[in-house]
């Protein structure tokens, strides 16, 4: 199967990015094949919905991060939670390659791909800061959110890009729960649009 593993952090070193790191290379060493993007690398410009030269959707990675959801079987979306939300760097890679105009030629990539969230906190009681992002990619793109997810704070590690035995079992179970919900969810025969 085809999987997107994408990184939202830009913090030189973030632990969302440790977990997508890990999750990716679980899913290689099943034989999945395994697109694996990083903001901090990768990154897309700030959302401004102009389609011209110079706007945000003729950035040369945008294609590439629209592709890489649209041809995924199944995406696993690394967040970081600030101030009980997630980040920007994941609400505009939405905006950017979630974006439908029949009249510009675009197509959001998100409809009915299934999304894992592996999500990085600073405190334990952040635990759902990803859900209202959650909600949205369900109804607006009809996503199917695996209700198994990670939320790892800084106590879940033993060290730098080091999980604790903790984490590491969650993020091996949450992975190969996404890869089921995935594999059941392959061969539907329909695409969803945007509509009210």
């Amino acid at each position: 199967m085809k999987f997107t593993v994408l990184s939202t952090s830009l913090d030189p070193e973030s632990r969302s990015a440790w977990l997508c790191a890990l999750a990716a290379a679980q899913l290689r060493a099943q034989g999945h094949e395994v697109t694996f993007l990083d903001l901090r690398t990768d990154p897309l410009p700030p959302f401004d919905n102009v389609q011209g030269p110079g706007g945000c959707y003729a950035h040369p990675n945008a294609a590439r991060y629209h592709a890489a959801v649209a041809g995924a079987d199944g995406v696993f979306l690394g967040v970081p939670v600030y101030n009980w939300g997630l980040g920007s760097g994941a609400r505009a890679l939405v905006e950017l390659t979630g974006s439908s105009d029949a009249a510009r030629g675009l197509h959001g990539a998100w409809f009915d791909k299934p999304v894992t969230f592996l999500v990085s906190g600073g405190l334990d009681h952040g635990y759902l800061s990803h859900g209202a992002f959650a909600f949205g990619l369900m109804v607006d793109f009809r996503c199917v959110v695996n209700p198994h997810f990670v939320y790892a704070t800084s106590a879940h590690w033993d060290a730098p890009e080091v999980p604790g035995e903790w984490l590491r079992a969650r993020l091996s179970r949450t992975v190969d729960r996404g890869v089921d919900l995935s594999a059941r969810l392959s061969g539907r025969d329909y695409a969803s649009v945007w509509e009210l």
